[in-house]
């Protein structure tokens, strides 16, 4: 397959998916309204798998204080930790506390990365925490939060 053709049905993808998903599934504040929306403790469940996660200085979270628009809030996370074959990072996930959909990004990490570090631009329905939470090579779960005061709506 030539490189413009899947990049045709990649935009096609893309736009059906668009098409199937409310806006307001992403970032609205509330009681969850559809079967992919999961709040902050259960996705927090899902991804620890009911360990549940401890707070650590090992995770640097680096959020806006404040952010002027809650569509494209900049989200930066580095885990100290090694990066060796047996012991590495193995996924950071992002979310945020009072989203509909807690989820905002998962990522899974090999030994290849060099480093544990995430960056991306996520939606905040309204001001609230956002948790970066990282699974260590050992199996146990770390996060650190920072609050984000966003002052217009993401989803709005």
């Amino acid at each position: 397959m030539e490189r413009r053709g899947f990049l045709k049905g990649l935009a096609g993808a893309c736009a059906l998916t668009a098409a199937g998903v409310p806006g307001s599934a992403f970032a609205a504040g509330g009681k969850p309204k559809g079967p992919n929306e999961m709040p902050y403790k259960k996705a927090l469940e899902a991804i620890t798998k009911g360990k549940g996660a401890k707070d650590s200085d090992k995770v640097k979270l680096v959020v806006p204080e404040i952010a002027e628009n809650g569509a494209v809030v900049p989200v930066k996370v580095t885990v100290d930790a090694p990066m060796e074959e047996k012991n590495y990072v193995k996924s950071i996930h992002i979310l945020a506390t009072k989203n509909a959909n807690a989820r905002c990004a998962d990522v899974f990490l090999t030994p290849a990365n060099g480093r544990a570090y995430f960056a991306t631009r996520i939606k905040l329905g309204g001001t609230q925490e956002v948790v970066a939470v990282a699974q260590l090579g050992d199996g146990s779960f770390v996060k650190a939060h920072k609050s984000v005061k966003v002052t217009i709506g993401g989803c709005g």
